[in-house]
Formats: C-alpha cells, structure tokens, sequence
C-alpha cells in the first residue's frame, strides 16, 4: 500500500502558493519521510511581507474582532488537541502527553491575548505648567507594523502562539517563518487561525530555511519588529542587520538550580529530573547545572541518579516514553561528544552516557569545571550536572559565572535565603521555590546577558509589540 506523502504550500494573503521546490520533513522517530514543505522564494518573502502592509493598511481588524479571532482560535485547538499533538509526536519527537501539554498551553496564550487586546490602555494627565493646566495630555496604544516572527523547532506550536496571538492583539499584520525542521504544526495553527475568522492578510506562512528565507526576511525593510527565538549567533545576526527596528530575541541559556540546605532531597531532585529531561533537554529553561548544598549532597545525587534511571527512552507514541528523540542525529552526536569530553577531563557519568541514533539517554555528571562545555555552554540536551557548595555566595556566584542570563531556580524555605538569591542572581527571572525550567504564559518571560532581550508573555509581548503614541489637546 503506497502512503501519500502531504505537502505544504505557503499561505499569502489566505492563497496556497506552490513554489516548486519542496524541502523533507521527517518523523523523527522512526527517521521516514512525513511531510514536505514548499521553500519560499526570495520574490515570496516580498511578496508575504507587501500583502501583510497592505491589509495593515486596508483591511479593518479592530479589538472586538481580534478578541473573536483569537478566542474562537483557542477553542479550535482545544477541540482538535489529539490531533496537534500528533502532529508534534511525528515531527518534533515529543512523547506524547508533552505533546498534549503543549496544545492546551498554546490554546490558553490565546486565550490570553484575546482578553489582554481588550485591556490596552494608555494614562491621562494635565500638563503642569502655567496657562496649560486646563488643557490634556493623553497615551495610547498602535500597532507596530508588521510583525517578523520566527520559531524555533523545540516549542514548535507553543512558540508560535507565543509570538502570533500577541501581535495579532496588537492589531499588527505577521509573517511567520517556523522551523524548517517543525513547520506542519505552525501551517495547521495558520489554517486554525483563518478558519476563525482572521482577516487573510494579516498572517502570512513561509516555509524555508534560515539561511534563506531568514535571512530574506531581515533585509527586508517592509517589516516593522522582529520577534526571533534560537542562537544567539543569529540573533546577534538580527540585531545587526535590523538597525533601528525593534527586535525581541529570546536566546537560550545553560540555566541553573540551587538547592539549598533546607530542601527536602528527594522532593528536589523529582522537580530537578523533570526540569532537566523533559522534551529531551531541549528547553531554553532546562535545569542544566544544579549546585547543592554539601550537607545533603549525598543523598541528592543518588536521588536525581533514580530518578533519571526511571525514565525509559524510546517510541514518544508510547504512553510509558519518558524521553523521545532529540531533533535531529548531529545534535544527539553533539551532546554526546560534549558529555564524552567532560568525562575525559575528569567528570563523573553516574547515569546515561550512551546515545542510539538521534537518542541521548539522560545523563547526570558530577565533579565537573566551569571551562567544561556541559557547564559553560547551553547542551539543549538531556544531561544535568550536580556541584557540592558550602555557602549561598559561593552557589548565587557560580550561578552568576555564565553569559548567559534567562532564568534561575532555587529550592528552599528560607525566606531570608530566597531573597538573597532573588536580588543577587542576575538573570531575567528567578524561581524561589521551583526549578529554572518553570513557566506559564502570562508570565514575562525573558533574559539579560547572552540569553536576549525583550519580554515574552501576552501583556508584555502587546506592549513591546505597539507604538504609545501621546496627544495632547491644547
């Protein structure tokens, strides 16, 4: 029986554009053909980028029928969740109850970006000087133009919704770019959206590479904002290229835990396991160095070392896979080279170690050196290291002795200790309580140093994502 393979075509303006030149998706499991989509031309990108000016220009998108657009978005993706899903298990290799998470999670972005399109305000005031006091002065808020998003494959629903719902609140026109390695989910969320009623011109799909169709995007001067999530090599590449456009670049990190004396070890290294496994490793937030207190070490080692031993690798379709593949082979040959070499310059493999096609088995390493790459670099792979410390300054500083800066966890009671490590940490957010790898959506969501700038989250996102225009009434 021959099993037809789908292809995507681009979505300009609402029209399916076939370009002739289809790039492969494979299911990252099983390593076969799933899908193929259609490469953007140079002329394409123009093309999406002019049509989404023009309705930004034209067609009426005003704040009821975005708060209708985006609502009635949500409640489809609730309502086809198996179905996203699946698509996300063949083409991302997330198991399957990840995969779930992530639909329900992107539905309620938009749900929140449908009520925050509601709430955008700007103040009143009088102005205060002689012979002006009786007159006023008044903000609001516009869009900012047309909106570059582009999406990495880790998150490949949740990341888009994190970027579209926000500028299409905003009342802004988007040109979507996914991951050339993830870009079914991102057409079925286009499709969901026009289905919902949005306006044809103010989301445009373009399937492709960075290295083309990226890079086509951020020459053009057509768009208004870039929203971008990946390297940092390339969102250095877009803030160079873009000048005095806005850019909101989240960049990743190698975010770290504390876990400090008070913490009960067995409980910790629960919220450490799933914080630093889950989807492989491959989360910008993921708990990828944990230092612990010396008097309850020990015990928290050889509980992370169960915890990671439980987890079965394998098939993400089956309901007991703890870990499915990483997205691709060169990355699992990477993360095991980076571990192979922490091991030669003297770290300990207590549990994993091993890799099997695009697999990693979860991997946790001790006695490790800040020059080692599974310290100082971001591994975007399922393996954690564990430090002894002695004191909250030595644990904040070696939390600190990193370039990069998105998050931070630390697991205590203590309130005094908490907000120690909240005011010294320098990174975007700090977690008392929980592990580096928490977020939920509402949430302002981003990082300092190497890991970007700019704010992710509904509100925020709104608010990076319009002009304040000030009128005064003389």
């Amino acid at each position: 029986m021959t099993t037809t393979i789908p292809d995507y075509p681009l979505l300009i303006s609402g029209e399916k554009v076939s370009t002739g030149q289809l790039l492969p998706v494979q299911d990252k499991f099983t390593g076969e053909l799933y899908a193929h989509v259609h490469q953007a031309s140079k002329e394409d990108v123009s093309r999406a980028i002019q049509e989404a000016k023009r309705a930004q220009a034209t067609v009426p998108f005003g704040i009821p029928q975005r708060y209708e657009v985006l609502m009635k978005a949500a409640q489809i993706m609730r309502s086809r969740a198996e179905e996203l899903a699946d698509i996300m298990v063949a083409e991302a290799g997330k198991i399957k109850r990840e995969a779930l998470f992530e639909v329900y999670w992107s539905a309620d972005i938009f749900t929140e970006s449908a009520e925050e399109s509601r709430r955008l305000h700007g103040e009143t005031f009088s102005l205060p000087v002689p012979g002006l006091d009786q007159k006023t002065c008044y903000t609001l808020r516009q869009p900012v133009g047309v909106v570059g998003a582009i999406t990495p494959f880790n998150f490949p629903l949740n990341l888009v919704a994190h970027k579209v719902a926000p500028a299409l609140a905003g009342g802004n026109a988007v040109v979507l770019k996914p991951a050339e390695k993830t870009p079914v989910i991102a057409y079925k969320l286009c499709e969901i959206l026009l289905e919902a009623g949005l306006p044809a011109g103010y989301l445009q799909y373009l399937g492709g590479e960075g290295a083309t169709v990226g890079e086509w995007m951020i020459a053009d001067p057509g768009i208004d904002y870039y929203s971008f999530t990946g390297s940092v090599k390339v969102g250095k590449r877009i803030k160079e290229a873009t000048g005095l456009r806005r850019v909101s670049l989240e960049l990743g990190s190698n975010s770290a835990t504390i876990v400090h004396s008070d913490a009960d070890p067995a409980a910790a290294a629960a919220a450490c396991s799933q914080g630093a496994f889950s989807n492989a490793g491959q989360v910008c937030i993921s708990v990828q160095r944990i230092y612990v207190h010396e008097t309850i070490y020990d015990r928290f080692l050889a509980e992370l070392i169960s915890q990671a031993e439980l987890l079965k690798v394998g098939d993400p379709r089956q309901e007991d896979t703890g870990i499915g593949p990483m997205i691709a082979e060169k990355e699992a040959i990477r993360v095991q080279e980076w571990i192979e070499e922490a091991v030669q310059g003297g770290a300990v493999a207590h549990t994993g170690n091993k890799r099997e096609g695009a697999h990693v088995w979860p991997t946790v390493l001790s006695n490790v050196s800040p020059e080692m790459k599974v310290v100082n670099s971001e591994v975007f792979g399922p393996v954690v290291s564990v430090t002894p410390y002695s004191t909250l300054d030595e644990a904040i500083d070696h939390v600190n002795r990193s370039d990069y800066g998105l998050q931070a966890g630390i697991l205590t009671n203590d309130l005094q200790a908490a907000m120690q490590a909240s005011r010294r940490i320098r990174t975007g957010g700090v977690i008392v309580g929980g592990t580096s790898a928490f977020r939920i959506g509402c949430m302002p969501y981003g990082g300092v140093k190497n890991s970007g700038i700019g704010r992710e989250g509904p509100r925020y996102a709104i608010e990076e994502m319009t002009d304040l225009k000030t009128v005064v009434l003389l």
